[in-house]
């Protein structure tokens, strides 16, 4: 029986590989928008917080200086959460397109591990075929022995 070789096995191994690449790169991207959305999660619980507190005082009274501090504080809190969202919006973008790419080199795998699954069924067939063919001849020359004899 003939060694089965797969004719692109070298493409496959390549596409493989590319594939892994592209996953490494997509867990990286999706380990950065986690920490880009966490850091705006944290701004934002912080604002919350801010703001909670500041009412609290506004109870009991705070002075105008208290109050021009909170403010300050919360408008250049409110231009970060800004500046964040913007991240998240591009760490989301990024995220995306590494998962298209991925999914793109899943479907190239498997195309080509689908033909080497067909390929190797006609290898198969073929193998079969020929070992039937073997057989028949060797039956017959036992036969022609036979007869002759």
């Amino acid at each position: 029986m003939v060694q089965y070789t797969y004719r692109f096995e070298k493409v496959l191994t390549l596409r493989e590989q590319e594939k892994q690449q592209t996953e490494i790169a997509y867990k990286e991207s999706v380990r950065d928008f986690e920490e880009v959305a966490t850091r705006l999660y944290e701004l934002l619980k912080k604002k919350e917080d801010l703001i909670t507190y500041q009412n609290e005082r506004l109870t009991v009274g705070a002075t105008i200086d208290e109050i021009y501090h909170f403010s300050t504080f919360i408008d250049s809190l409110e231009h970060t959460i800004a500046d964040v969202q913007k991240k998240v919006v591009q760490a989301r973008a990024k995220m995306n397109w590494h998962e298209q790419k991925l999914l793109e080199k899943n479907l190239e795998v498997r195309k080509f591990e689908k033909m080497r699954e067909k390929d190797f069924e006609t290898h198969k067939i073929h193998e079969e075929r020929m070992e039937m063919l073997q057989l028949d001849e060797l039956s017959s020359l036992q036969y022609f022995k036979k007869e002759i004899r």
